[in-house]
């Protein structure tokens, strides 16, 4: 920090690839982004409005909660949705095949989805972070960033090993060891990537585009820092960082936002987006 000057922000050990970064005001959020962040453009952010909340999907909040089974209602989930966005996409739309393009389509238009938005600007990230009311509500907002290649790259070395174990349980079939039918159809199954990334292609989704989005699908109930931390157990870089700046800053933050035209008229190209804007200037005093 330099020889008597004021401390901007003090860091945690890093535990399983897993830090945080206590901002002491978030007028240092730009200094530590600039300082601590600028040659590493493979972070992707995601802004929370509390600090306690875990990094899971509203599909898993919502499923902890049923009493029947998760698996049938997740299947379900999506198939309601389908037909009821039939006649809703507007005329000639675009045909989706993909599960994940459907999960994506519904994630912006409020549906409970098993994706968690990200995007490439930790700005972007930043406002999200800040710009929802809510009760209760925590001393900081969260700030994450997550190094992307370490994560694929473990999880290619899990899909790698997978098809490994199958090879060699193959391998032991053939030799005549007894297997059940059903471990032998899971031996031909697509292997599953234990975390993936969706960026979809579909332009129906321009709020995706103008925030730099994408997704993140891990395992059904299972966080990101979760995974993180069984998954990179000894990392002692950053591998997921939560960075904590303080709720009393909220309107500052919003307004310095603003001003770098990170708003709901530049993220949201919508009726929606612009109503949301427009109300901000009754709500916050300088906006």
């Amino acid at each position: 920090m330099g020889k008597g000057r004021k401390s901007r922000w003090e860091e945690t050990s890093i535990s399983d690839g897993i830090g945080e970064v206590k901002l002491f005001s978030w007028r240092y959020f730009m200094d530590f982004v600039y300082q601590r962040m600028l040659d590493y453009e493979t972070y992707i952010w995601r802004g929370q409005r509390c600090d306690d909340w875990a990094l899971e999907p509203t599909l898993d909040r919502l499923t902890r909660k049923l009493r029947g089974s998760k698996a049938a209602f997740r299947s379900e989930h999506l198939v309601r949705f389908k037909f009821a966005a039939r006649g809703r996409r507007g005329a000639n739309p675009p045909r989706i095949e993909d599960e994940d393009d459907w999960w994506a389509l519904g994630q912006h238009h409020g549906l409970a989805t098993p994706l968690l938005d990200w995007t490439a600007s930790p700005f972007v990230a930043a406002y999200f972070a800040f710009i929802s009311l809510g009760t209760p509500q925590t001393k900081a907002r969260a700030i994450f960033a997550l190094h992307l290649p370490t994560v694929e790259e473990k999880v290619k070395r899990l899909i790698a090993e997978e098809r490994e174990r199958r090879e060699e349980r193959k391998k032991r079939i053939a030799e005549g060891a007894t297997v059940g039918i059903l471990r032998r159809v899971m031996l031909d199954l697509p292997i599953r990537p234990e975390v993936k990334f969706i960026r979809p292609m579909s332009d129906e989704n321009q709020r995706l585009v103008t925030q730099g989005g994408l997704f993140s699908r891990a395992p059904n109930d299972t966080s990101i820092e979760t995974w993180v931390k069984k998954n990179c157990a000894g990392e002692k870089k950053y591998v997921l960082m939560k960075i904590l700046a303080p709720n009393s800053d909220r309107e500052y933050s919003l307004r310095t936002l603003n001003r770098m035209n990170i708003n709901h008229l530049s993220l949201f190209p919508d009726l929606y987006g612009a109503s949301a804007y427009s109300n901000l200037f009754s709500q916050i005093e300088k906006y």
